[in-house]
């Protein structure tokens, strides 16, 4: 007995954004950037988990939809020359709405493309019948055969197969941090340890992709009422303990 999977494969992640803003009947001017991103991720850790390669631009997405996330979380907005607060959404926004108006016209062009495949070009009886037994004529094809085509040819192929090994590689390094694995991280740390400064924090794991991680962790659980903050002494360090 088989098991067949259907997986749903999008053109782009911008594709994909929509589809959940779609399906879900969200409004694309008030994207609920955290519930999108969630979603979003979801669908990486399952193409991961299915053995399916995830493209760099998808990758992308995902960190531009965090640092949305991260920016939202901040609690002191950005302001435009004139004071105005800068919604962290506007970019994406933008994006998505000239990608799905892209998007409508792509579909009209390829049913035309799909109705213009269908009919069938006038040619050139005489010519193609000609073109064809030229084809089939090895003969005639070896008779203009000289030593400085061939030389050319080779040419060609030669500096087809430099560009071919010189073609840029990019290498894609999944960490090994989630912010709800670090979350889980930073509340046993203060299990142990009732207070704890950010200096600590920093010095249980010096990477710095890991600190950031943490930083977006202690960001959701302020928001979630879970620890409380306050400044300690020195440059940007400070102090949190757990809510009773």
């Amino acid at each position: 007995m088989s098991f067949e999977i259907k997986l749903p494969l999008f053109e782009g992640p911008f594709d994909l954004l929509l589809f959940f803003i779609e399906r879900d009947e969200l409004d694309i001017y008030d994207i609920p950037i955290s519930q999108v991103t969630n979603d979003f991720l979801d669908y990486l850790h399952h193409l991961e988990e299915m053995n399916i390669e995830v493209a760099s631009e998808f990758i992308l997405v995902a960190a531009t939809l965090m640092r949305i996330k991260a920016k939202m979380l901040l609690p002191r907005p950005v302001l435009d020359d004139e004071g105005n607060e800068i919604d962290p959404r506007d970019e994406l926004v933008k994006h998505l709405l000239e990608y799905k108006k892209y998007k409508s016209i792509i579909e009209d062009l390829s049913a035309l493309e799909g109705e213009r495949q269908q009919l069938e070009r006038r040619g050139n009886i005489v010519r193609e019948i000609r073109g064809l037994s030229e084809k089939a004529n090895v003969d005639w094809e070896m008779q203009d055969l000289d030593l400085y085509k061939l030389l050319k040819v080779f040419q060609k192929v030669v500096a087809r197969y430099e560009d071919e090994q010189n073609k840029p590689t990019h290498k894609v390094v999944q960490y090994p941090y989630t912010i709800q694995g670090q979350r889980k991280h930073l509340l046993n740390f203060l299990t142990a340890k009732k207070k704890l400064s950010f200096t600590d924090i920093l010095d249980d794991n010096p990477v710095k992709i890991a600190a950031i991680f943490n930083f977006l962790a202690i960001l959701e659980l302020l928001q979630a009422r879970i620890i409380t903050l306050s400044l300690g002494e020195g440059f940007n360090n400070f102090w949190i303990e757990k809510l009773p």
